[in-house]
Order: structure tokens, then C-alpha cells, then sequence
């Protein structure tokens, strides 16, 4: 079975490249537009990682991450925090709310891929 991926993101123009450029690589995708929206697909659907805002409506990222690692149904699912806020204090808050790796935009689609596969602990 196909690793599942979360991508949480409010930008539209993010979601639907990410979600190509995701099932191209082979895995399947789940689709959340807010931060509520991300933690209800989180527990229904447990995705195997999770590409998370951290400026999204309703919650941020950095709530999101926080309430998935308060929850131990929730320990497994692995979270990539993607964000335009690259500066330390905003890299060392997602790390410290649990996130498990950080990504700043732009990015590139490359580097995201790499990513994904060594969280996954898939290696190409």
C-alpha cells in the first residue's frame, strides 16, 4: 500500500502542486485547506505524514502539531511543517511543538520529494 500523505495548506496554487507533484512520486494524498479541517483528517484518515501550513484559517500549523503530538492515537504520523516564515525563532517553535522536520517556501519540488522519501524512509 501506498504511503498516505496530509497536505494542509490554505494556497490553493501549493495544494494542487503539491498534490501532483505527491501521486506523480507514487503516494496518496489527502487533502485539508485549514487547520481544523487538517486535525479532522488527521485522525480519520492517519496519514503517514503530514505537509503542514503554518499560516492557515481557523488553526495554525504550529496548534495543529501541537495537538497531534498531545495525542497518543496520533504518536506515528510524521509532520513536515512547510512555511514562508524560515527564520529561526519560527523553525525552532515547529521543532519545539513537535514537528518533525521544517521546510521553508519557496521550495523546491525536488528537495520536497527527497524529503518526503527519507521521512518515509523510502530511499531513491
Amino acid at each position: 500500500m501506498n504511503p498516505k500523505i496530509l497536505v494542509a495548506d490554505d494556497e490553493p496554487n501549493i495544494v494542487i502542486s503539491l498534490e501532483y507533484l505527491l501521486k506523480r512520486e507514487g503516494y496518496t494524498v489527502v487533502i485539508a485547506r485549514d487547520g481544523q479541517e487538517a486535525l479532522d483528517a488527521i485522525a480519520r484518515e492517519m496519514p503517514d505524514l503530514v505537509l503542514l501550513d503554518v499560516m492557515m484559517p481557523k488553526k495554525t500549523g504550529f496548534e495543529v502539531c501541537q495537538e497531534v503530538r498531545a495525542n497518543d492515537a496520533l504518536k506515528g504520523v510524521k509532520i513536515l511543517m512547510l512555511t514562508a516564515k524560515g527564520r529561526d525563532t519560527d523553525v525552532a517553535k515547529g521543532t519545539a511543538m513537535g514537528a518533525d522536520a521544517y521546510m521553508t517556501k519557496p521550495f523546491s519540488t525536488r528537495d520536497l520529494a527527497q524529503k518526503v522519501a527519507e521521512m518515509l524512509g523510502q530511499n531513491q
